[in-house]
């Protein structure tokens, strides 16, 4: 079975670089729907109305359904669609983020402007908290001390993390299986272990491992 993942912005951020004296900066933020992307581009028009341009993109959906962009009073596509191309090259889902211009005096080009669109909106990315987050299905299983380490060791060398651990007269180890390695790291358990562990699967959902932390998505 193939891995289901899709990356996402899970916090937003603010990037910023000067370009011949113009000043840019991106905001980035996750959005939901076309209504929370158009409120949030509208909120930072508002936050940098005296700005020469706020030029804006954003992607919605699993498979990138919906997506708009715009150049603001740019030339045509050197802004937003160059800002699009980044957030889909990087294969971002449910993302925008705007970049406002304070002009500097100095014409940057066609080929300037889309480079510099382009940096500042990867600079925003940067500074922004992105997220993998994958399909699993949670998994109880229950060993002797003896076979714990064992466990450990399978768990570690697939990268299955590990939701909780409490320790009685045996282990219960509480782990977040992604769906494609299910059937295997069960096959893996039951031989590591004899056949003595107990595995109880529970419900499938979305996570993520934000730092050293899973987080489930309902």
């Amino acid at each position: 079975m193939e891995a289901e993942c899709y990356k996402v912005v899970y916090q937003g951020g603010e990037g910023e670089l000067i370009e011949k004296k113009s000043r840019f900066i991106a905001t980035v933020q996750p959005v939901e729907s076309e209504e929370e992307a158009a409120e949030f581009i509208s909120a930072v028009r508002k936050k940098y109305w005296d700005a020469s341009h706020n030029c804006s993109a954003f992607t919605i959906g699993r498979k990138h359904e919906l997506t708009r962009c715009s150049d603001d009073g740019e030339p045509s596509g050197t802004a937003g669609r160059p800002m699009l191309d980044v957030l889909l090259r990087e294969d971002l889902h449910n993302a925008a983020v705007v970049v406002t211009r304070y002009f500097g005096g100095t014409l940057l080009g066609t080929g300037g402007l889309v480079r510099a669109y382009q940096k500042c909106t990867q600079e925003g990315l940067a500074h922004a908290v992105v997220i993998e987050k994958r399909q699993g299905c949670m998994l109880d299983i229950g060993t002797d001390y003896n076979g714990f380490g064992k466990i450990q060791y399978l768990l570690a060398q697939r990268g299955i993390p590990v939701l909780d651990t409490e320790y009685t007269d045996q282990v219960t180890i509480h782990v977040m299986v992604p769906v494609e390695l299910q059937a295997e790291f069960a096959k893996a358990v039951t031989e590591a272990t004899s056949g003595c562990a107990a595995l109880e699967w529970g419900e499938q959902a979305e996570f993520a491992v934000i730092g050293d932390k899973v987080r489930i998505f309902a």
